[in-house]
């Protein structure tokens, strides 16, 4: 029993493999990853709310005092991901004895809590000392309540790990994958789960179509539907090196 305690609590993986899930290659890797920053670029269905799942209990029952976060677009999507990760927890044969279980909300006998939130500013300015913060299809979360929440990580030198499928070529989520440094990256496609048969992807090619087959099945950062011009086109065209044409000062005396 020591052993197996030990185990668990040195592999996150197996902790998964204990509420009866089989971990993928790639969910392993992820479970296992001491990096501080993660970023998961995932197809639908492929699992990233169940890694992400375990990954916070696996965090609570071994980090007593922690403090996980779990950020979501909206209600309804906290709701979902609060979910499954109550799914996983009752689904363990030996878990943390808990005093508060609700619908957005889970503490340990040992002082952990695990709090799910929709993303608004003004329900998690009141947060610190997190100890891991899960922003969950962060592709749609705004970019002003992704430089609000960063701070919360200061003190405690938390992780912080982003999942998302692509949301077009805009946000924090897509310029950290492109251009962001210190962050962990994986992107597995539906192509590469083993759940999602070929002949349902067939399927979804043809009743998609191409832009949103791309986006939500193989992970492509694609132009957004309504957008005139390409974000690549606009980017090139700004050149640091021009000067404009008018300073700050000049303009302000010519509006006197």
């Amino acid at each position: 029993m020591l052993a197996r305690d030990i185990a668990l609590a040195l592999d996150p993986s197996l902790l998964m493999a204990e509420a009866g899930f089989e971990p993928d290659a790639w969910q392993e890797r992820v479970l296992r990853s001491a990096a501080k920053r993660q970023l998961l670029l995932c197809s639908r269905q492929v699992g990233k709310s169940t890694t992400t799942s375990v990954l916070a209990l696996h965090e609570a029952t071994y980090r007593p005092g922690a403090l996980i976060l779990l950020l979501s677009p909206s209600l309804r999507q906290s709701q979902e991901l609060f979910r499954k990760l109550l799914s996983v927890y009752h689904a363990l044969p030996t878990r943390a004895p808990a005093v508060l279980e609700s619908s957005l909300r889970l503490e340990l006998a040992n002082g952990s809590r695990i709090v799910s939130l929709p993303g608004k500013e003004d329900t998690v300015r009141g947060f610190s000392g997190v100890t891991l913060l899960v922003v969950d299809e962060a592709a749609r979360v705004p970019d002003a309540l992704y430089f609000a929440i960063r701070p919360m990580l200061a003190v405690s030198d938390g992780r912080l790990v982003c999942l998302s499928t692509p949301f077009g070529k805009r946000g924090f989520f897509y310029e950290e994958w492109e251009r962001g440094t210190n962050w962990e990256r994986t992107r597995i496609t539906a192509e590469d789960c083993p759940r999602i048969s070929r002949a349902f992807l067939e399927e979804e090619r043809q009743a998609l179509g191409r832009y949103w087959f791309r986006q939500e099945y193989l992970c492509e950062f694609v132009e957004t539907a309504d957008q005139i011009f390409g974000h690549d086109l606009v980017a090139n065209a700004l050149d640091d090196d021009i000067k404009p044409l008018f300073s700050p000062s000049r303009r302000s005396i010519s509006r006197c």
